[in-house]
């Protein structure tokens, strides 16, 4: 039996709270919300938290989706079923569709977050990859305030964030243009698994010429989930074969995939350029 080390227990009723707590138990606490990466992590003891701080009744504050201006806004407690529900988001942003609908099983999309997921920090975290293409904006409340960081800057490694001890993960907020389109590739072993590897595209058109373009891949070593050198060979080109072709090359040359038990490395890179390739050649259609 996989039975977790001991650890305080604390809900959190407001943000402020939520906050105060982390800095009472200092930097071995976790926040809790799904916990449908923690409490496995937990039971094998690979993570042994002093506390575990769960902001599951802070859905008022933390669990909508809106738009608020020229930004969507996500709240970092919105469950994956919510996402993939949400014809607010994926009404304007078929991304977030693609990407939920793959994204485990139903268990795990009615009780793991957006916010958790991205905190986790996994290599192979599917919205991390949607959230880099739609070149989001990671909200970071802690004791000094609010603060925004470019979701590109927002993950610093392996299960490594912007995220200070004391501080918590409040919302996703996506500019909204017109003219855009979007879209998400994955290639799994089975059903509901990590990708071997993914593609997300946004692409913003006018007159014609693509003005703005987001790559995010995933599981293929591509630092900040992203891939600049792609983008910068569309910004200015027609919409066509050729220019998603180019820049699912490019793309793949600039990605680290490694080996393990999902495939080999070459085959991950060929992975990266196909379906690179495929989610602009879908994004530019939805436009």
């Amino acid at each position: 039996m996989q039975v977790p080390a001991t650890f305080a227990y604390e809900r959190a009723d407001s943000v402020p709270h939520a906050i105060a707590l982390l800095e009472r138990y200092g930097p071995d606490a976790r926040i809790v919300a799904g916990g449908h990466s923690l409490i496995p992590m937990m039971k094998l003891r690979l993570a042994q938290p002093e506390a575990l701080i769960d902001i599951n009744g802070l859905a008022g504050e933390l669990g909508r989706v809106a738009v608020e201006g020229d930004e969507l806004a996500i709240g970092a407690l919105v469950r994956h079923a919510e996402l993939l529900d949400s014809a607010t988001a994926t009404d304007l942003f078929p991304i977030f569709r693609d990407a939920e609908r793959v994204i485990a099983d139903p268990i795990v999309r009615n009780r793991g977050t957006v916010g958790g997921s991205l905190c986790q920090g996994d290599p192979s975290e599917d919205l991390a990859a949607v959230f880099a293409a739609l070149h989001a904006t990671a909200v970071i409340q802690g004791p000094g305030g609010v603060r925004h960081v470019p979701i590109r800057d927002f993950h610093r490694g392996p299960y490594e964030t912007a995220v200070e001890p004391n501080e918590l993960l409040i919302q996703l907020r996506v500019p909204v243009r017109p003219g855009t389109g979007s879209a998400y590739e994955k290639v799994e072993r089975r059903v509901g698994d990590w990708p071997v590897a993914a593609a997300g595209a946004v692409l913003t058109v006018e007159d014609g010429v693509i003005t703005r373009a987001g790559v995010g891949l995933t599981a293929v070593g591509a630092e900040g989930f992203r891939a600049p050198e792609a983008e910068e060979l569309l910004v200015g080109r027609p919409p066509d074969a050729e220019a998603f072709a180019a820049a699912g090359r490019v793309a793949a040359e600039h990605c680290e995939p490694h080996a393990d038990q999902r495939g080999p490395a070459d085959y991950k890179r060929h992975l990266a350029a196909e379906l690179t390739r495929r989610a602009l050649t879908t994004a530019a259609g939805r436009i």
